[in-house]
């Protein structure tokens, strides 16, 4: 079904929805198409008189929206500011949403402003640690076997499909002892609610000047620094080295202040296990945009790599028990380059 047919049934839905909603009369004008995203799902907005409201398209084929609907009314009822689901059909794979705005908190960052917005954000994250699971949907586990699968798209697209290189089977196995090790290390971290994608594009500032969080539906119980690493070292944004330690030593207080955090737990462990979890998200990352570039066509993620790979080589260089998969990843960089050069990489080689 092609995506013109796609968004005139998403119309006729919403003009069903309408019959039994005094309360949200016809809709003023068409759909307007506001964002896709790295997955099949589209975002339109429907103005109304008195204001507008967010239509999803989600092909069902391709995408389920049953665990967004769940975990919503989990995070709302925990508190947390996330969009409401008005209604919803499993079956055709539509949904419409209350409206957190257009402002992303990317846009609003600033040297002026991000201490205050990130905290704003490293507070969500900690109300978010102990959130309830839904009672109609269980949180897939973040365990050693989701961790490697995760790791391995390195190993799966970025070495081979990206830089077209292969690895003799010496060199993978070590890679996969490396990922197993790393896997093991983050372990050692309590775990809680993961919303697993938090960061400056999933984030939103209201219209009231509250702190929005969107793209939840991938959500699992993990890690409690995985969600502060995906804020505090965001593909789409960099910040100094001594701003992200002051960030995890403030994170790492308030963990303990709110009893969330055993207070035998030191700084210095605290920030391996934030390294860690970066890195594990990392190398992640690295083959998931070579993935969306290769197999899904959506390129423009390939911009965003360099500074990933050098998040990598930093969070790895202070742990010498990860010299091994940072000696690799060092070796493959004149590879990556010649295929994307960068002023970020350059004094890694």
């Amino acid at each position: 079904m092609s995506s013109d047919d796609r968004a005139q049934q998403l119309a006729q839905w919403l003009q069903a929805w309408h019959k039994g909603q005094p309360q949200w009369p016809a809709a003023s004008g068409s759909l307007t198409m506001i964002s896709g995203d790295a997955s099949f799902r589209r975002y339109f907005r429907q103005a109304y008189a008195q204001g507008s409201l967010i239509a999803v398209d989600a092909p069902p084929e391709k995408e389920d929206c049953h665990p967004f609907v769940a975990i919503a009314g989990a995070l709302h009822d925990h508190g947390l500011c996330v969009p409401q689901v008005l209604a919803w059909s499993s079956s055709q794979g539509f949904m419409l949403l209350s409206d957190l705005g257009d402002t992303l908190l990317g846009t609003e960052l600033s040297e002026a402003s991000v201490n205050t917005l990130y905290g704003a954000a490293m507070t969500a994250i900690i109300d978010m640690l102990d959130c309830p699971a839904p009672s109609n949907y269980a949180l897939p586990a973040y365990d050693h076997a989701r961790l490697m699968t995760e790791m391995r798209l390195l190993s799966d697209w970025f070495i081979p499909q990206l830089l077209g290189m292969e690895l003799s089977a010496a060199e993978a196995a070590e890679l996969d002892a490396q990922f197993a090790l790393l896997a093991d290390a983050i372990a050692e971290q309590p775990t809680g609610f993961v919303h697993r994608d938090f960061h400056s594009r999933n984030l939103m500032l209201t219209p009231e000047g509250e702190l929005g969080i969107i793209d939840f539906q991938d959500a699992v119980t993990g890690p409690m620094t995985y969600d502060l690493m995906s804020l505090l070292r965001d593909a789409y944004v960099a910040w100094p080295a001594t701003d992200v330690a002051r960030w995890i030593a403030q994170f790492h207080r308030q963990l303990q202040q709110t009893g969330k955090l055993d207070r035998s737990v030191s700084l210095v462990t605290f920030t391996r296990w934030c390294d860690l979890m970066a890195a594990q998200r990392h190398l992640k990352v690295l083959g998931i945009f070579a993935r969306l570039s290769i197999r899904d066509g959506k390129h423009g993620y390939l911009n965003d790599m360099p500074l990933v790979y050098r998040y990598l080589l930093d969070e790895l260089a202070p742990y010498a028990e990860f010299a091994p998969l940072r000696a690799l990843l060092v070796r493959l960089l004149p590879t990556y380059l010649a295929r994307q050069p960068s002023p970020l990489l350059a004094a890694y080689l």
